[in-house]
């Protein structure tokens, strides 16, 4: 429960949509745009990662992404 083939943890559409405080249609738009992440699970449904969430939170707030904050080099 909560990992989906190793990529970490997910959530359904619709709690996606609820944490980022949107519809379901604008998430569906995001993951369209690349801007969200998601999987499928062995059922067919679709879920969305939530460090891609973590993301577009971050980028909605002006913080660098993640992978940017360790380690900034020479």
């Amino acid at each position: 429960m909560g990992t989906d083939s190793g990529r970490g943890r997910s959530l359904l559409i619709d709690d996606a949509a609820v944490l980022l405080g949107v519809s379901r249609r604008t998430v569906y738009y995001r993951i369209r745009e690349g801007q969200l992440v998601t999987v499928r699970t062995r059922c067919g449904s679709q879920r969305v990662l939530l460090s891609s969430i973590e993301q577009l939170l971050r980028q909605q707030r002006g913080l660098p992404p993640l992978d940017q904050t360790c380690g900034a080099g020479s």
